[in-house]
């Protein structure tokens, strides 16, 4: 018996001529689209018959290409893979027209993609991560208060200097009173060098050091958290001064962490205080009184490291 065409076989099923019709409806539909004119003109050598065959493969593109032209974001996106789209190419082998499909990763996921690379080159302790993760436009960090000018333009060539020349062996220390947006430059700061390639690390200093305190009995945690701190590109010491200090915080924490660091890596504070306050500060713990040597020592860590840097400005909180 000789074989049946696929269309005579299709006219016998139950519903067969209906299925025809669609095709065929799909097909007039296709040779009319203004994309597949597109395509077409791309590749010459795409008849007819090759259309035919590859119909699926050909409404997906045009159905796929319109989706991503009235883009509802990429949470909503309606494409069979999320922020993809299929793209179509045409070769000839002999006689044969081959259509080959790929799937392409549009720009918002690429966009989504390296903004998650950049968070993951910044590790937060205690630190609300709405701080890290809010837009950040140099102009509106720029024009938010002109008191700040001066503070925002020694962070910017901090940042500049770092993506020309490398790391600097010397951070910044930030001092200013509450709600200047320490805490949001130096986040800035970390978003952008994060960008070039940089690890950093924000540290909330009062629950960094309560949570020290219940580390001591889990050695290995404690220097994994330590030894992350030690390694960073560029950590940053947030509000340091307000933590409710003892010595074994101060001397076998602090001091390792900044021993390491000290003319290797930039270590950056924001804080409430000018260096001499925290220097009393460091010295006087609540077991041991007034231990003035041992912040003294602490301080000869941090003073001649960092570029000091006076935040004014209004209070921006609440608002």
């Amino acid at each position: 018996m000789a074989m049946e065409s696929l269309g005579d076989l299709l006219k016998r099923m139950p519903g067969g001529s209906n299925a025809l019709r669609q095709a065929d409806k799909l097909m007039e539909e296709l040779l009319a689209d203004p994309l597949v004119g597109l395509l077409r003109n791309k590749y010459p050598e795409l008849d007819d018959a090759t259309i035919r065959i590859n119909m699926n493969k050909i409404y997906q593109c045009t159905k796929e290409y319109r989706n991503c032209s009235n883009c509802p974001g990429l949470d909503a996106c309606p494409n069979d893979f999320e922020g993809h789209y299929t793209e179509l190419s045409c070769e000839r082998s002999g006689e044969l027209i081959q259509l080959n499909e790929r799937k392409v990763s549009c720009k918002k996921l690429l966009a989504r993609q390296g903004e998650s690379k950049i968070r993951s080159r910044i590790r937060s302790f205690y630190v609300d991560d709405r701080a890290l993760s809010q837009g950040y436009s140099a102009d509106e960090i720029v024009t938010k208060d002109v008191e700040r000018m001066k503070a925002v333009g020694q962070v910017m060539r901090y940042i500049s200097m770092t993506k020309e020349k490398g790391l600097q062996p010397e951070g910044m220390f930030l001092m200013g009173s509450f709600g200047t947006g320490k805490t949001f430059l130096m986040c800035y700061m970390l978003h952008e060098l994060a960008k070039a390639g940089y690890t950093g690390a924000i540290v909330y200093m009062p629950e960094f050091v309560e949570d020290l305190k219940s580390l001591m009995m889990e050695p290995l945690k404690l220097k994994e958290t330590v030894d992350l701190m030690k390694e960073t590109d560029l950590l940053i010491f947030d509000d340091i001064g307000a933590e409710n200090l003892n010595p074994w915080v101060r001397d076998h924490v602090l001091g390792s962490i900044l021993n390491y660091r000290m003319n290797r890596k930039p270590t950056f504070y924001t804080s409430n205080y000018g260096l001499d306050a925290l220097e009393q500060h460091f010295s006087f713990t609540n077991k041991d009184g007034d231990e003035l040597h041992k912040g003294q020592r602490l301080m000869d860590r941090v003073r001649p490291y960092v570029e000091l840097v006076h935040v004014t400005g209004h209070n921006k909180r609440g608002r």
